[in-house]
């Protein structure tokens, strides 16, 4: 989507500036699943084996492997969706338009759950890895 152009116009209809808002809101969350990916990576070696013990106990660090992998499979949807969206300026009614905005409505659904479910996640890896570095600073 970097190479369509998505600089807004005074003389742009009301759909292609639509479009165009779609365009860099859908080039914004593969950059923020990127990010997150690292992210993931990051808490994941975050945890040495004490920490590690811990946190497989209660399940924390396999949803954070999960959610690796749900990250990896809602990047190369939006990815295939990216692709799919290069012939959108080919659009000569108004159907066609529908169809496009209506798809992206579904992908920042699904962006916006994957997004609530990784915050809870977390949370609740930082509230149990916090628990256990105050225990361990006591000890």
């Amino acid at each position: 989507m970097q190479n369509q152009n998505t600089q807004i116009f005074f003389n742009d209809s009301d759909v292609d500036v639509t479009h165009k808002i779609n365009t860099i809101e859908l080039d914004n969350w593969m950059s923020h699943l990127k990010y997150i990916k690292k992210e993931i990576t990051n808490l994941i070696n975050l945890c040495n084996t004490d920490l590690s013990l811990q946190l497989q106990e209660d399940n924390v660090l396999k949803s954070l492997h999960k959610k690796e992998v749900e990250n990896e499979n809602l990047r190369a949807a939006l990815n295939r969706y990216a692709i799919s969206r290069t012939d959108i300026m080919e659009c000569e009614d108004t159907q066609c338009d529908m169809v496009y905005i209506t798809e992206h409505e579904s992908y920042r659904k699904r962006y916006l759950q994957f997004i609530e479910g990784y915050r809870k996640l977390k949370n609740e890896f930082f509230n149990k890895v916090q628990g256990t570095f105050t225990l361990t600073a006591k000890h």
